[in-house]
């Protein structure tokens, strides 16, 4: 099979462009994938200050590491309107959603790769050619990932089947995914199923449930690499310990 293309996309936003932006981490997220994208595409969502964003955004442009930038809110209406929503719909998840739904519409390769910015991937390239080929040859596999938390993955309910390679099973995680955008085009945000209320309440209807309802309703799959694995680690709120995490890789806990 010829290489595929595809995308490669994040996103920040008003509590970590600074820390993303004016450091190495966006290289380092990029580069953890191992993978030649056609695109690399960041997604600015939600930030009191464009000019200062877009400032901090272009030099990334320019050292190669990302092809272009986009703000969320200028493609905010058309987004929407394509897909028979508006704010409200959301219920609170608004902002948690509506990057992940633009970034479907724009992606111009079959392939779009999404990690959040507080995820790096840990081990071999070779599962992302593995996760199309399943991909092709299965049209019921919605999306790919390396393995994030094996303890969601193989929960009762979730886990199908596996083999050597890859976990099939349900659930689905914005923090990692590889998916055909034309799959996500289609009208499939507007269905809840009772597995899918685990998700935050804070969060509303957000992309992430409304795509695990629609998987468990469809019989439509996840697979998840055994070979490798992504770390998710959320930001620090606190300045020192965000700066902490970044250079050492250590994430005090507050108190400590």
């Amino acid at each position: 099979m010829e290489k595929p293309q595809i995308t490669f996309a994040t996103n920040v936003w008003e509590g970590d462009w600074k820390f993303v932006l004016r450091t190495g981490r966006l290289k380092k997220i990029i580069d953890s994938c191992k993978w030649d994208f056609e695109e690399r595409v960041l997604y600015i969502n939600n930030v009191s200050d464009r000019e200062k964003v877009a400032k901090a955004a272009q030099k990334h442009i320019d050292k190669g590491v990302i092809t272009s930038f986009i703000f969320v809110d200028d493609s905010a209406a058309q987004t929407l309107e394509y897909f028979h929503m508006d704010k409200d719909s959301f219920k609170g998840g608004y902002y948690y959603s509506i990057q992940e739904l633009t970034a479907v519409l724009r992606c111009k390769t079959k392939y779009r790769l999404h990690l959040t910015c507080d995820t790096v991937i840990q081990g071999p390239e070779s599962w992302i050619m593995d996760a199309i080929n399943y991909m092709e040859k299965d049209p019921s596999i919605l999306t790919a990932q390396p393995l994030g938390d094996p303890g969601d993955v193989l929960a009762k309910g979730n886990l199908v089947s596996e083999d050597a390679l890859f976990y099939r099973c349900f659930g689905f995680s914005d923090q990692c995914y590889l998916i055909r955008p034309e799959d996500f085009r289609k009208p499939i945000y507007n269905e809840t199923n009772e597995a899918s209320s685990r998700y935050p309440s804070y969060a509303g209807e957000l992309f992430e449930k409304r795509i695990d309802s629609y998987m468990r309703n469809h019989g439509k799959y996840k697979i998840a690499s055994k070979i490798t694995k992504y770390k998710h680690q959320n930001f620090p709120k606190d300045p020192v310990r965000k700066w902490l995490l970044y250079f050492t890789g250590i994430n005090l806990k507050k108190g400590r």
